[in-house]
Formats: C-alpha cells, sequence, structure tokens
C-alpha cells in the first residue's frame, strides 16, 4: 500500500493551496475542484478536515466522485493518469491533475469538464 493512502488529506490539501496561490489562483478555486471531483460540499469538506482524515479515507467517503472523470487525461508525476489501475491512487492523480491545471493557467470550464 501507498504511503500517500495514509497520509492526512488535510496536510495535502495545504499543499494544493500553496501551489494554487504561488501561481496567483485562490483556495476557493481549489475547493471548487475539490468539490467537482468528490461531491463534498463545503460542510462536509470542512467535517473532513476537522477530522483530519486520511487521503484514504477522504475518498472512500467521498459522496459522489464525479462521471465527468474520465475525460481527465495527461502524465502527472511521470504516470498518465487514465492508465492507473489502482482506483484509489488514480483519485489522488486526478485531483493532482486538476491542480496542476489550475496552477498552469487553464480556465476553470476546462479544469471541470464543462
Amino acid at each position: 500500500m501507498s504511503r500517500v493512502f495514509k497520509m492526512n488529506f488535510s496536510g495535502i490539501y495545504k499543499m494544493y493551496i500553496e501551489k494554487a496561490e504561488r501561481k496567483d489562483r485562490t483556495k476557493e478555486e481549489v475547493d471548487e475542484i475539490i468539490y467537482w471531483l468528490t461531491g463534498y460540499d463545503d460542510a462536509s469538506f470542512q467535517a473532513q478536515l476537522e477530522k483530519e482524515v486520511s487521503v484514504e479515507t477522504f475518498f472512500a467517503e467521498a459522496p459522489q466522485m464525479n462521471e465527468k472523470t474520465a475525460l481527465i487525461k495527461g502524465v502527472i508525476c511521470g504516470y498518465r493518469v487514465e492508465d492507473i489501475e489502482d482506483p484509489l491512487m488514480q483519485k489522488i492523480r486526478y485531483l493532482d491533475k486538476l491542480i496542476d491545471e489550475l496552477a498552469k493557467g487553464k480556465k476553470m470550464e476546462k479544469i471541470l469538464r464543462k
């Protein structure tokens, strides 16, 4: 099992925000991406952060993964996201890819596959 599965999601979330803000994007945009991907809303997401759940638990308890995840394609951390076989690792990399697109200046409509 990958050690990232056991990491505290709130720590990774802080890194996502820092990455976005370094590129003049916002915490709100990061939140919008997370909500779009996982189905969390503000209250349920904040509850997960307060409980300091692991990455594994965060995705296991996600209300509804977006049906458009199949449209997320490309390479992140040297792996093609659409080819990752482990379902949990694929969800993690989907989120990594979306945050990476945000940091690279893509418009939210494109990131959210609208």
